[in-house]
């Protein structure tokens, strides 16, 4: 990810599907890779539905949100969001410095895929923040 967007996020957040939304809520993105159940798309009031962003169906399978795999499974799930930096950047490039809230279905808010992407976006965020202040001086 180059981070070459215009302006990244006042904050990320995550929320869940069922929780209602807020106008603080930003940005709201559905980041999982099937629609959740029992909700209407009137309903969730997300701008967009970034599946292409959500983990393989392979890690999902394997992840199984087990606790006990959430580091194995942030380690996978990273290394698959760095073949993915053109959506990224087109992501938070929407985003256009609101709030970006993720938005999941799993019940486990501590261990989700929501919270991995999270984790993610914000260490690529420091990192630049890190290069740009090396290059300024």
């Amino acid at each position: 990810m180059n981070a070459s967007y215009t302006q990244a996020p006042a904050e990320i957040r995550c929320k869940r599907v069922y929780n209602d939304p807020s106008p603080s809520d930003g940005y709201r993105v559905l980041v999982d890779r099937f629609w959740p159940r029992g909700v209407k798309k009137e309903e969730l009031a997300v701008e967009e539905w970034c599946k292409a962003l959500s983990p393989s169906s392979e890690l999902r399978k394997w992840f199984r949100h087990e606790p006990q795999r959430w580091e194995g499974f942030c380690q996978r799930y990273h290394a698959e969001l760095k073949e993915h930096g053109e959506e990224l950047e087109a992501l938070l490039d929407r985003c256009d410095g609101r709030t970006l809230t993720l938005v999941y279905s799993a019940r486990d808010p501590d261990h989700n895929n929501a919270l991995a992407l999270k984790m993610f976006l914000e260490e690529q965020q420091r990192h630049t923040s890190r290069a740009a202040s090396g290059k300024r001086q």
